[in-house]
């Protein structure tokens, strides 16, 4: 068993990861995330020369990572785009109560309440469309054409993103259980 802490740099991206998701990128200072990351205060700018920012990128990109991977889990083993979707779905769900705290996406709350720059609202839509193209290709694995697996993953964001809202606003992870529900309009 490995009980070695993270080198720094990881952990000032998992706190700003999950600071930013609870509390927005406005929300947290830098100060407060270095003591939270028990790291040095010269160790922000040494591992991220813009500060903030670039540790906002880097904080974005190790969540959408981590959905990568729910999504190979959810997807990998599935007969089909519907179960690979229903299986998705109770992932989140999951997620959603292990939180505990209700928060919205971490790549929303980090880059779309982060500043207001081109950079952060490019880099958003690249890991996004990043997560709706891994979707689409299972689609098409599970033999439906380009364009409707493309069609199937972006229906299936689109009702993440406001089925996330609303379990927020209802403390209900069961709302998110229910998606798959709504895939075919039924």
């Amino acid at each position: 068993m490995n009980d070695r802490p993270l080198p720094t740099k990881d952990r000032l991206i998992r706190v700003a990861a999950e600071m930013f998701r609870t509390r927005g990128y406005h929300g947290v200072g830098l100060s407060e995330l270095l003591t939270a990351a028990r790291a040095p205060k010269g160790s922000l700018y040494h591992h991220f020369p813009n500060g903030k920012s670039d540790l906002a990128i880097a904080a974005a990109n190790w969540a959408s990572d981590g959905l990568l991977r729910i999504i190979a889990a959810s997807f990998e083993p599935a007969e089909g785009f519907t179960e690979g979707a229903t299986t998705f779905c109770h992932k989140l769900a999951k997620l959603f109560d292990l939180s505990g705290k209700w928060d919205g996406c971490p790549i929303s709350a980090t880059l779309f309440e982060g500043p207001e720059n081109e950079a952060f609202l490019t880099h958003a839509r690249y890991l996004f469309d990043g997560w709706i193209d891994e979707v689409a290709n299972h689609a098409e694995r599970f033999g439906h054409p380009p364009e409707v697996a493309r069609q199937m993953s972006e229906h299936l964001f689109l009702l993440l993103q406001g089925g996330w809202q609303l379990a927020r606003a209802r403390h209900d992870s069961d709302v998110l259980r229910r998606l798959p529900v709504h895939m075919s309009g039924g």
